[in-house]
């Protein structure tokens, strides 16, 4: 048997385990195209455009723009490089499992482990801004808010945010019921937010001045460095389309469609979204203000209906977030589970639901405590950098799997290959240079305590190191 940090298992060994051109490891094909669409953009807009938009333009300015625009180059080269490894690899496990297929079962372990930051400690920052809408909403309704010790957490004036952990708890309910009500649920609060956010562009453009833009780029590039990376949270979440590869039909076809219509919707929203909301108010009266959207709409019209309405829509847009992001984040488990590296009661399939519901409720109760206590820009970096350090793995998995596998069927291939995926790690390095020095030292520790767990639990229990029971046989490659 080979060092662990070289086992590879076979892309075919991962189709064939998870049934993935057949039927899924005990889960259902139930989406289509339309509603993995909507899945994806289900899993990408929500607090990062909501909540965190405030937080890009008080370090980039009126360059905000730019700042997202730098954003959507980095997702898209990956955006290529996901499409062309789910289409030949359509399994759950996402981007664990490419690089269990070309770089070995360390790094892919590290890459869960990187995961669990990407989605497991997204969706608890995502549920921390809820609350914030869902005050501004009450507000409007009814004029009362839940009080500040219940509805934030320590450090922002609060003592537990109730509104987080009760999100968690009903988008976990949801998805322990099944995937046909979650992606039916997903789908109609994604058209719901992308008609909201399309209702604030219409409402903000009609008080549009040229003025607001200038000075465009007072903090200079390193402002809008600093803006992109943490305008780069705003798009995390369009990989949560490829861990649904083993319950959609057809994968090879509509996983990679899925990703790449996900990224042009989202980019273009988003630009006109950041664009209204400088030239309706100043850069300086948006900066690190809670619940911003629904600020500029109420200033704009004068009155608290249309904020009121901006809050509805981002209550829905935030819960839709934490719904496909805690989908994503069970389904990645599972994968990692059935290989032996993490417990075996995240594979468990509930023969009733089709869900591995025993993972989806532990999932929902660890997340819920940092979503309780922990401070939305305290958490927005660490997540920011480990989505970043796995999209550059997923750009260097497709370059290996094209010299290892040129054999392999793929319904997508990476355009410009491989400047592609070289300007994918390139732009990903560059964004991690500007979420700062203390974030590349926490994420170092976190990486630390992951390559741990890997030598303790992880090497000891691996299927394919026979370390689980009986080992896994090797599929050989077709052809």
């Amino acid at each position: 048997m080979s060092a662990s940090g070289l086992r590879i298992k076979s892309p075919d060994l991962l189709v064939a385990e998870s049934g993935a051109d057949l039927e899924g490891h005990g889960l259902k094909r139930t989406m289509g195209l339309f509603q993995l669409v909507c899945f994806g953009v289900g899993a990408i807009v929500g607090t990062g455009i909501f909540v965190g938009l405030s937080d890009t333009v008080a370090e980039a300015g009126p360059a905000v723009v730019v700042s997202f625009v730098l954003a959507a180059i980095t997702c898209v080269f990956t955006a290529f490089s996901f499409a062309e490894l789910g289409g030949a690899i359509p399994v759950s496990g996402s981007s664990y499992s490419y690089a269990y297929a070309t770089l070995g079962e360390r790094t892919a372990f590290l890459v869960g482990w990187c995961l669990l930051l990407e989605y497991g400690v997204s969706v608890s920052a995502v549920s921390v801004g809820w609350g914030q809408y869902l005050n501004e909403l009450l507000d409007s309704l009814v004029g009362w808010q839940l009080p500040a010790a219940l509805s934030a957490p320590p450090g922002d004036g609060g003592i537990v945010n109730v509104p987080a952990v009760v999100v968690m708890l009903l988008a976990a309910t949801l998805l322990a019921r099944g995937i046909r009500e979650s992606a039916r649920a997903t789908a109609a609060m994604a058209v719901l937010k992308i008609g909201v956010l399309i209702l604030f562009c219409v409402i903000a453009f009609t008080a549009f001045q040229d003025g607001n833009l200038s000075p465009f780029a007072a903090q200079g590039a390193a402002g809008i460095t600093s803006g992109a990376s943490l305008a780069f949270f705003s798009y995390i979440g369009f990989d949560a389309v490829t861990t649904a590869g083993e319950e959609v039909r057809n994968p090879r076809r509509n996983v990679p469609a899925a990703i790449l219509i996900c990224i042009g919707i989202v980019t273009v929203l988003y630009c006109l979204v950041a664009l209204a909301a400088i030239g309706a108010l100043s850069a300086d009266d948006v900066a690190d203000k809670p619940a911003a959207l629904s600020l500029i709409v109420d200033r704009v019209t004068g009155s608290a209906l249309g904020g009121g309405i901006i809050a509805f829509g981002a209550v829905v847009a935030i819960a839709s977030v934490v719904l496909a992001v805690m989908y994503g984040q069970t389904r990645i488990l599972m994968s990692m589970s059935r290989d032996g590296l993490i417990p075996r009661v995240f594979e468990r399939i509930s023969p009733k639901t089709s869900t591995p519901v025993r993972g989806t409720w532990i999932v929902a109760v660890v997340f819920a405590v940092p979503a309780a206590v922990v401070p939305l820009d305290v958490v927005m970096n660490l997540t920011t950098i480990g989505t970043l350090a796995v999209m550059a793995v997923v750009n260097v998995c497709v370059m290996r799997l094209r010299r290892t596998r040129p054999d392999l069927p793929r319904r997508f291939r990476v355009p410009l290959f491989p400047l592609s995926p070289l300007l994918g790690v390139a732009f990903c390095l560059y964004l991690i240079y500007g979420t700062g020095p203390a974030t590349w030292l926490q994420f170092a520790a976190f990486l630390v305590v992951g390559a741990l767990v890997y030598a303790v639990y992880g090497r000891r229990h691996s299927r394919l190191g026979g370390g689980a029971g009986k080992s896994v046989a090797e599929v050989p490659p077709k052809g």
